[in-house]
């Protein structure tokens, strides 16, 4: 029964992708999807409310995933939580392939397909943007600081996403890990779970002095 549904979802996507390529969005109506997809009217919308959403993806189930993933987090693993929720995103473009490079042309020529883009990004932003302000806690600035970094991780995905997107980014998943570096480089490194070994002394001793003390410590 899954099979079928993911099946069905899939042709009548594929079916729709075409005949906007083919004829232009605006041209193609529910009618002609169906009929290429060799479905009805009453399945196309038991699957997509609007002849717009068979454009976009699954939205609510791709936040729920990444929401589950971000709420596992805390403020000291906060780097590695952003950075593999937003895989998780990037992953589910990835795996849609072509369907995802014809919606990005169809979206940078249908002005309401881009507002409605648009708007799903500001959702991921407030996702982000409200894990960061539980992680951040009693910081000073902390609602600020969560939004500034929630927009850093959201333009480092989307920029890579692009790259892809346009074919001139073959490799992104570890082009994600450095762009994502780069935006999470105000947050604090994640523990190792090494020991650390603070020796303190005097400023008249002899620097051997110290050094020996040291080795001593480290090696227990």
């Amino acid at each position: 029964m899954v099979a079928s549904v993911v099946t069905t979802r899939r042709r009548l996507v594929d079916s729709a992708m075409t005949l906007f390529t083919e004829q232009g969005f605006e041209s193609t109506s529910v009618e002609d999807v169906v009929a290429r997809a060799g479905t009805g009217r009453t399945t196309f919308f038991r699957y997509f409310p609007t002849k717009e959403d068979v454009v976009f993806p699954d939205h609510d189930g791709l936040l729920a995933k990444v929401g589950a993933r971000l709420a596992t987090g805390t403020a000291a693993t906060a780097r590695t939580a952003l950075a593999e929720a937003s895989a998780i995103v990037l992953a589910h473009y990835l795996a849609e392939g072509e369907t995802a490079r014809q919606r990005y042309r169809l979206t940078r020529t249908v002005a309401p397909l881009r507002h409605r883009e648009l708007a799903s990004v500001h959702r991921y932003f407030r996702l982000f943007s409200g894990h960061l302000r539980a992680w951040l806690g009693d910081e000073p600035d902390a609602a600020l600081r969560a939004e500034l970094m929630a927009s850093a991780v959201i333009t480092a995905h989307n920029h890579v996403l692009r790259g892809w997107l346009r074919g001139e980014i073959d490799d992104p998943e570890p082009a994600l890990a450095s762009a994502l570096d780069r935006a999470l480089s105000r947050l604090p490194d994640e523990p190792s779970g090494a020991p650390v070994t603070v020796v303190v002394t005097s400023g008249s001793r002899d620097v051997e002095t110290v050094l020996g003390e040291v080795r001593r410590a480290l090696l227990g």
